[in-house]
């Protein structure tokens, strides 16, 4: 796996026996997202696929975050591939995850938003430290997020769905296990233990039934519109550019009302 080049140093990859693990190391940016590593996470999983010595895939972080999401500053490092031209939601990891022969694990040990619960999301089974915590930001930031309106309410429901959605509020690991957003919650130090324990438990099952019983499962989603959030995300004048904006000048959206209450 010395060989693995995932174009980007702020992806780690570990073996242990046939799993993968995918370390997501960026501290200095709290694990925020750049281009390249959204990238390289859904290379991850196809490199896992291909490689017949290797049977899944747990994708974690470091330190207390998992991962908020993408950078908003969509800014490449040094040494990072960049996305190859042309591609748009191409370069998301989310469906490739889903849809994964290999079973994929998020280990979520900490602060875990945006497209990182995405991430989790959409992994075969989310293993939670119990400090984790979650939320839904895109809506204040003016991102229509296409992903989450297709695929949150067959997690939690719709009226979970509308309150996570448009509140974009916290919650905890606990409320996230009781709403149904994640499906196991553990004590933190345990987190690397349950993780691989998951794995093994799925790993038990026949591959080729379980590919069938996944492809059933993912049919309940509805189309995510990537369209609409594409268009958005490019306008000169979205509501994303503003919410971007405010978001790097640490200010309120223009869209916030000066009198709203504290």
């Amino acid at each position: 796996m010395s060989d693995w080049n995932l174009g980007t140093r702020n992806l780690r990859i570990e073996r242990e026996g046939p799993i993968a693990w995918c370390i997501i190391d960026r501290p200095h940016a709290r694990n925020a997202l750049t281009p390249s590593m959204y990238f390289g996470i859904k290379k991850a999983v196809q490199l896992v696929n291909a490689d017949k010595e290797l049977r899944a895939l747990i994708i974690t972080g470091t330190g207390d975050v998992f991962a908020p999401g993408g950078d908003l500053g969509g800014r490449y490092e040094e040494g990072d591939e960049q996305v190859p031209s042309g591609l748009a939601y191409e370069c998301l990891p989310f469906v490739t995850i889903r849809e994964s022969a290999a079973p994929v694990i998020s280990a979520v040990n900490g602060i875990c938003q945006a497209g990182g619960l995405l991430i989790a999301m959409m992994s075969d089974v989310a293993v939670v430290s119990d400090r984790a915590t979650f939320r839904v930001p895109e809506l204040l930031r003016g991102i229509i997020d296409a992903t989450y309106a297709a695929t949150l309410p067959i997690h939690v429901g719709m009226a979970q769905a509308r309150d996570l959605l448009l509140s974009a509020r916290t919650i905890d690991a606990a409320e996230a296990h009781r709403i149904g957003l994640i499906s196991r919650i553990c004590r933190h130090e345990d987190l690397r233990t349950e993780a691989l324990k998951a794995a093994g438990e799925i790993l038990r099952t026949a591959p080729e039934c379980r590919a069938h019983v996944k492809r059933m499962l993912n049919q309940q989603y509805a189309p995510i519109d990537y369209q609409t959030m594409f268009i958005s995300l490019m306008s000169e004048n979205s509501e994303a550019r503003e919410g971007m904006t405010a978001f790097m000048e640490k200010r309120q959206p223009n869209w916030v009302p000066a009198d709203l209450p504290a």
